[in-house]
C-alpha cells in the first residue's frame, strides 16, 4: 500500500509518500480501506520533534501518523463477525497510522458511519466533533450568554459557533483574514471580526451595543487571547480550548480575583475524562448524521500530506484538514 512515512523529525517536507507492507488485522480487529484520514495540529508539533508535557510522546521512527480514519472494512481478524466486511466505519484509533491506504483498528473503537454522513465529515466528527462537544460540556453555555469564539473558522471553532447559535446565545466569531471572517459569518455568528485587524476588540465592544461578553472560548492564545480576555464582563468565564498561535497568555491572578473571572483549561480537563471518549464520539457522529452540527473540511490528496501539514502550521486552512488516498 501507499502511505506517508516520517523517517526524521523536522519540517513538513520530511513526510514521504512511500510504498509499505499492507497491515493485517489481528484478533478482534478489522482492516479498513481508508477513504479519509484526519490531520491534527498536534501531529505537526510531534513531526517537528517538539517535546512537551502537553504532547503525546514522540513515536519511534519510521512512523506513519494519524489515528482518525473513515472507510470500508475489507478484512476482519479472528473473533470478529464477518458481517462487518463491507461496512462503512470510522475510528479515532487506527494503527499503524491513518495516513495510508489501509489501516487496522480494534473493533471496540469502531463506529458505523451514520446514514447521510460522508467519509470526510465522519472523520471530522469522530475527534474534532467529539472534542467540540466535550469542550462545550465544560463550558455549560446557555441562551443568556454572549459568547466570543476565537479561531472560529477552525475545525472545533466552527462547531462551537453552530452549537452556541443553536442554543440561542449571542455569538461573536473571531478569525484571521477576510475569507475566514466571511466563513464565520456564514455559520450564523451575530458578529464576525478579523482578529488580525488592530483594535478588533474595540470593534466588538461597539457592535455589542452595551452588552458584554460573558464567555470567551479561546483557541488561539497570545495577543488575540489577551484582547479577548479584556472583553469579558466581571464574573465571566475564560475557557482555553487550544493554542493555534503557540504563544502563551496567562491572565493576571490579581485581576482574576478582583473581577471574579473564572479561568478554565478545558483541554486539561478533557485528559481526566478520556474514558468518556466513546460516548462523546457516538454523540458527535449522531449530531453530524442528523445535521445538527455540520463540519467544514479542507481536503488534500494523501500524497500531499506535507503540503497539508505546512498549510495547517501557517494557519492557512479552514475547518478540518483531511487526507484522501
Amino acid at each position: 500500500m501507499r502511505a506517508i512515512v516520517l523517517h526524521t523529525f523536522g519540517p513538513a517536507e520530511n513526510l514521504r509518500y512511500e510504498t509499505v507492507v499492507d497491515p493485517m488485522p489481528g484478533p478482534g480487529q478489522v482492516r479498513i480501506t481508508v477513504r479519509a484520514a484526519g490531520v491534527h495540529m498536534v501531529e505537526t508539533m510531534i513531526r517537528s520533534g517538539l517535546v512537551s508535557e502537553s504532547l503525546p510522546p514522540r513515536p519511534q521512527l519510521p512512523s506513519i501518523f494519524g489515528g482518525e480514519v473513515a472507510g470500508t472494512v475489507d478484512m476482519v481478524g479472528a473473533g470478529v463477525d464477518p458481517v462487518w466486511t463491507g461496512r462503512d466505519v470510522v475510528t479515532s484509533a487506527a494503527t499503524p497510522g491513518g495516513y495510508a491506504e489501509l489501516a487496522v483498528a480494534d473493533l471496540e473503537t469502531v463506529h458505523r458511519v451514520p446514514d447521510g454522513l460522508g467519509y470526510e465529515a465522519a472523520v471530522a466528527m469522530v475527534v474534532t466533533g467529539t472534542t467540540a462537544l466535550q469542550l462545550l460540556d465544560v463550558a455549560e453555555l446557555t441562551s443568556d450568554d454572549v459568547v466570543l469564539v476565537t479561531s472560529a473558522a477552525g475545525g472545533v471553532g466552527r462547531l462551537v459557533v453552530q452549537y452556541a447559535r443553536g442554543l440561542g446565545a449571542k455569538v461573536v466569531g473571531a478569525a484571521g483574514g477576510p475569507a475566514k471572517v466571511r466563513a464565520v459569518s456564514g455559520l450564523g455568528a451575530d458578529i464576525a471580526v478579523d482578529y488580525n485587524e488592530p483594535f478588533w476588540e474595540k470593534s466588538v465592544a461597539e457592535k455589542l451595543g452595551g452588552r458584554a461578553v460573558t464567555v470567551v472560548l479561546d483557541g488561539v492564545g497570545g495577543a488575540q487571547a489577551r484582547a479577548a480576555f479584556e472583553l469579558i464582563v466581571d464574573g465571566g468565564r475564560y475557557i482555553t480550548i487550544g493554542n493555534a498561535s503557540q504563544q502563551d497568555f496567562e491572565p493576571d491572578p490579581e485581576t482574576l480575583t478582583e473581577r471574579g473571572i473564572m479561568v478554565i483549561d478545558a483541554l486539561a480537563l478533557l485528559l481526566d475524562r478520556l474514558d468518556e471518549g466513546p460516548e462523546f464520539e457516538a454523540r458527535a457522529l449522531a449530531a453530524g448524521g442528523e445535521g445538527r452540527l455540520v463540519p467544514s473540511v479542507q481536503s488534500f490528496p494523501l500524497s500531499e500530506a506535507a503540503e497539508a501539514h505546512a498549510a495547517l502550521e501557517s494557519r492557512a486552512t479552514t475547518g478540518k484538514v483531511v487526507l484522501i488516498p
